[in-house]
């Protein structure tokens, strides 16, 4: 028995040799690799005018929950998700600054949608971060670089070329037909205002009764690309913008001192239509299938490839 002391001495020694390194080596290597931090986004907020640091993924969520209905498809919502990250994606290496408000895109806290939903915050609040979760770090890519991934409420039934509205021309945003933006509560609108007022703002004379102006170009899709009213002339958009119309698809009337204006679909109409992607999505399309259509020839990218450059 007095023999085996040393011997097990000794066992312990050489054991001891080849376990001390190891776990040397394992903490070194656990030292030198990186940790994946989630990027950040500078929020201006609106009600304090003071910069806000919010995670990607909870701020993509959070513009999801104040830019499409709870209500919509989890594909749509997912739809939705990708095309605010790579939106925000794109501001970012602009090096612009973003803002809460429909100048960038609408984004809202926790406090936002309680006050929004009330009673529903927690199930709406599942909702839509499983929606940003699913689709987590995807944003849409063209030829190697993150697009403009423009969106809109609704469409008079199809998308609009970029260049026919915005005067910029891009490859994956061209007009390509939405047919499901007829079931949209707002595809057909009517607003009235008074005969004066839009005399005033146009700087024209209009007649006591019927049509007004004559259309002298329209877009592709649709849309009023040109009109002459009193021998001036106006693109649809610019009467939109003056006259804060849902839409570039109009017709003016007037009648008894008011000028009624019917309009087709709600917002610019580049890029893609929410309400057409809930339709997609109840049509049992995925948000991949819905992206590749409002956007065409765009793929889904790694926003991390971006951000490492």
């Amino acid at each position: 028995m007095l023999l085996k002391k040393p011997l097990y001495t000794f066992l312990f020694i050489i054991i001891a040799a080849i376990a001390i390194p190891a776990a040397g080596l394992l903490l070194t290597e656990n030292k030198t690799t990186p940790d994946v931090q989630e990027p950040t986004v500078d929020v201006v907020r609106s009600d304090t005018q003071k910069t806000e640091s919010v995670p990607l993924e909870e701020y993509v969520a959070g513009v999801v929950a104040a830019e499409m209905p709870a209500s919509f498809e989890k594909e749509a919502l997912k739809a939705q998700a990708v095309a605010a990250r790579t939106f925000i994606l794109t501001q970012t290496l602009k090096g612009l600054d973003v803002t809460d408000t429909v100048d960038d895109q609408v984004f809202k806290d926790d406090e936002d949608q309680k006050e929004m939903w009330g009673e529903d915050f927690e199930t709406n609040k599942t909702k839509i971060e499983a929606a940003a979760r699913e689709t987590e770090g995807e944003v849409l890519v063209y030829n190697g670089k993150p697009i403009t991934a423009a969106f809109f409420s609704s469409g008079n039934g199809q998308t609009e070329n970029a260049e026919e509205y915005w005067q910029s021309a891009e490859p994956y945003l061209v007009s390509v037909a939405s047919p499901w933006d007829a079931a949209a509560p707002n595809f057909e609108q009517e607003v009235v205002l008074t005969k004066q007022e839009v005399e005033e703002k146009l700087g024209v004379s209009l007649p006591e009764s019927g049509s007004v102006g004559a259309i002298t170009k329209k877009t592709t899709g649709g849309r009023i690309g040109a009109i002459t009213i009193d021998g001036k002339s106006f693109t649809g958009r610019s009467i939109r913008e003056t006259l804060g119309l849902p839409s570039a698809d109009f017709q003016m009337t007037v009648s008894d001192g008011d000028v009624v204006v019917t309009t087709k679909g709600y917002g610019h109409g580049i890029g893609m239509s929410q309400y057409g992607a809930n339709g997609m999505a109840k049509e049992g399309k995925k948000y991949e299938d819905i992206t590749a259509h409002y956007y065409p020839g765009a793929v889904i990218g790694d926003v991390q490839t971006f951000l490492k450059r």
